[in-house]
């Protein structure tokens, strides 16, 4: 399995929306964004900065970053648009503007002697955090900037880290949802209320390993107003435009059974549906395992024939354990995990 550099976009892109990123510029190959703190709380790692932030109070600031989806392209693209001009004096940054890294102390002091001598004043630094800084600490040394004032590149493709960090962060935060389906602004001004059907919804990941591996997802939901089970439940929710606010003029239905009671509901209809499959797969995994094992035990036999205590009990030892690990490289199991799951009131029908 793989993704196109489109389908990695998508998500990147749907979960910076999600978190209420700021985009700065966007394209097909690329997106230039400043973390929301939400987001930079999950993606940075900087638990000593968030620290410093809560014990403060001060505004947080986030990092911003460039990630790029088709990096072959994007450097294409970059390397036929024409440079940036350069500003007159010969320095590539504004007139006034704070040195960074490319500057150096000497420039500095010349830049701002050249000034007093013409009358405008000398530059002085805007740096958003020296300000912060320097509120608690004191006076901070002019350094490079690596914080947030500096956009990071990042090429973002399938089997990336920072692509396999999303995906993480998205299913720790979205893994409990609770969201309504979204009425329209008609149902708002007409007179009598709607009525919603509370859902319990449960993604559920079920793993088929062997020598091989398959693996299902099972979106179902129960309604827990009637008891009715949808088996397709995901193609539902992915029809209506849902809101994690309570619309207005809406009024939910009663619970007839709890939410434990129907993930039990849920959990028995799984089983009895996994129960009617076609296992062909788990025997033949079962008799490749015979196979292994037999000939594991022809290598070891004459072996373990070792004289010697010592080197027989060694021996023994080995064998045993490969024999743990070809069972369980070829012992046919299955394995059922919540991937996400959620509480969706949804119209009546």
């Amino acid at each position: 399995m793989t993704l196109t550099p489109l389908e990695v976009r998508k998500h990147v892109m749907d979960y910076l929306e999600a978190t209420d990123c700021s985009l700065i510029e966007v394209s097909p190959l690329h997106v230039t964004v400043k973390l929301s703190p939400r987001a930079d709380r999950m993606l940075t790692d900087r638990p000593y900065y968030w620290g410093f932030v809560e014990r403060t109070g001060v505004d947080p600031e986030t990092l911003s970053f460039t990630f790029v989806f088709d990096p072959e392209k994007y450097d294409s693209a970059a390397a036929q648009s024409p440079p940036p001009s350069r500003p007159p004096g010969g320095l590539n940054r504004p007139a006034g503007a704070a040195l960074t890294s490319g500057g150096t102390e000497m420039e500095a002091g010349a830049d701002n002697a050249s000034a007093a001598a013409s009358g405008a004043p000398p530059s002085v630094s805007t740096d958003p955090q020296d300000s912060i800084l320097a509120r608690y600490f004191g006076i901070v040394p002019a350094l490079p900037r690596i914080g947030p004032g500096m956009i990071r590149r990042e090429d973002v493709i399938y089997g990336s880290k920072r692509l396999r960090q999303i995906w993480a962060a998205a299913k720790e935060e979205g893994k409990c949802l609770q969201l309504f389906e979204d009425p329209g602004s008609r149902q708002r001004t007409t007179l009598f209320s709607a009525a919603y059907e509370p859902w319990l919804g449960v993604c559920y990941k079920v793993e088929m390993t062997c020598d091989l591996k398959r693996e299902e997802l099972h979106f179902i939901g129960i309604s827990l107003a009637t008891g009715k089970i949808a088996e397709d439940f995901g193609s539902r929710l992915n029809a209506l435009e849902l809101t994690p606010r309570l619309p207005e003029n809406i009024h939910i239905q009663p619970y007839e059974m709890n939410v434990a009671a129907g993930a039990d509901r849920l959990e028995s209809y799984l089983t009895s549906q996994l129960a009617a499959l076609d296992y062909t797969w788990a025997e033949e995994a079962r008799e490749r395992l015979r196979l292994e094992l037999s000939i594991v035990d022809i290598y070891y036999e004459e072996l373990l024939k070792e004289p010697d205590e010592e080197k027989k009990q060694a021996i023994e030892e080995q064998y045993n354990r490969r024999r743990k690990e070809t069972a369980w490289q070829y012992e046919p199991q299955i394995a059922v995990s919540a991937v996400t799951y959620g509480l969706f009131h949804l119209r009546s029908t």
